[in-house]
């Protein structure tokens, strides 16, 4: 980890939070837009929830574990705010009009609330048990990341949101979109962010010993 002034703390909290927001806000939007792949049900949010576990553990592995947990309680209740605004007057992907929020919309709200649900268990379970991991090589935490906490959050996320849903369709659906997401995460994960995690990460490291004037640094990549 690096030891950083208070305005280069509020900086890089700041671009996480943010960063957060905008990625649970638009997974909570792109989950509603079903379509076919192969035969299958899924949803455009699986192809963004991804992210949400790179990022995460990069600011558990540059920053320590109590800035990771900063953010998660930081970006939880603006994340939902924005989530059922733009789920509320973009329905479908169609503009309805702000007159739309006047109106309780229970369908996109229980997506909120899973939403809140799902990445609460996500990101305890990277800060609080893989983190534990991240003395090991590079690559282990991301992994385990990967492939034990997306299938944790993907099935509480669909559950809460979708089981007897007011949509038929999702309500019938939910659990085969679920383990779709899932795979479809699984495998976006593997082939693209693991590659992309260790590239990102030596690129912030270098840019952290430049930010700090220090030689102190994280473990390597290599």
């Amino acid at each position: 980890m690096f030891v950083l002034t208070d305005l280069q703390y509020r900086r890089c909290l700041l671009v996480m939070v943010t960063f957060h927001i905008a990625i649970i806000a638009a997974s909570n939007y792109l989950v509603q837009l079903p379509f076919m792949l192969f035969g299958l049900h899924t949803t455009w949010g699986a192809f963004s929830f991804p992210f949400i576990f790179l990022a995460t553990d990069l600011t558990v592995r540059l920053f320590g574990k109590q800035p990771a947990k900063t953010i998660v309680q930081r970006v939880m209740l603006p994340a939902l705010a924005v989530s059922y605004v733009v789920s509320v007057v973009f329905p479908q992907g169609e503009y309805a009009g702000l007159a739309a929020l006047g109106e309780w919309n229970i369908f996109v709200a229980r997506i909120a609330l899973a939403s809140f649900m799902a990445y609460v268990v996500g990101q305890t379970l990277d800060v609080h048990v893989f983190n534990r991991l991240r003395r090991m090589a590079w690559w282990v935490a991301p992994v385990c990341s990967t492939v034990v906490g997306n299938f944790a959050d993907t099935l509480a996320f669909f559950f809460t949101a979708f089981y007897q849903s007011p949509d038929a369709f999702m309500a019938a659906n939910w659990l085969e979109i679920a383990l779709v997401d899932y795979a479809i995460k699984l495998g976006i994960s593997m082939v693209l962010f693991l590659p992309l995690y260790g590239v990102l990460l030596a690129w912030l490291t270098r840019k952290m010993r430049t930010w700090t004037g220090t030689a102190d640094a994280i473990p390597s990549v290599a």
